[in-house]
C-alpha cells in the first residue's frame, strides 16, 4: 500500500525539480533548444524570463505532480487491495 501524502509530496517535489532544471537548461542552450514554448504551452500564464513567470511555473509545476499523486495513489491501493499478492 502507498502513502498518498508521501506519493503526492514526492511527485510535486520532483516535477518542480524537473521545471528548475528545465529552465536551466533552457538558458544555456541556444534559442532552436529551448524548453520555453512546450512551458508555455503546459502551464497556463506562464511567461518565459520573468520572475513572476518563474514562480507561477514552480508552482503550477508542483500543483500538477501533487494532483498525480492525489490520483496515482487511491487507485493503486484499490488495485492492491482487489488483485495484491495475498
Amino acid at each position: 500500500m502507498l502513502n498518498t501524502r508521501l506519493v503526492t509530496w514526492a511527485l510535486g517535489l520532483f516535477s518542480s525539480t524537473t521545471f528548475v532544471v528545465c529552465v536551466i537548461y533552457g538558458l544555456v542552450t541556444p534559442q532552436s533548444l529551448r524548453m520555453s514554448e512546450f512551458l508555455e504551452m503546459v502551464l497556463p500564464a506562464f511567461k518565459w524570463l520573468t520572475w513572476w513567470g518563474f514562480c507561477l511555473g514552480l508552482a503550477e509545476s508542483f500543483l500538477y505532480g501533487a494532483y498525480a499523486g492525489l490520483v496515482y495513489c487511491p487507485i493503486y491501493n484499490w488495485l492492491h487491495r482487489r488483485w495484491g499478492a495475498q
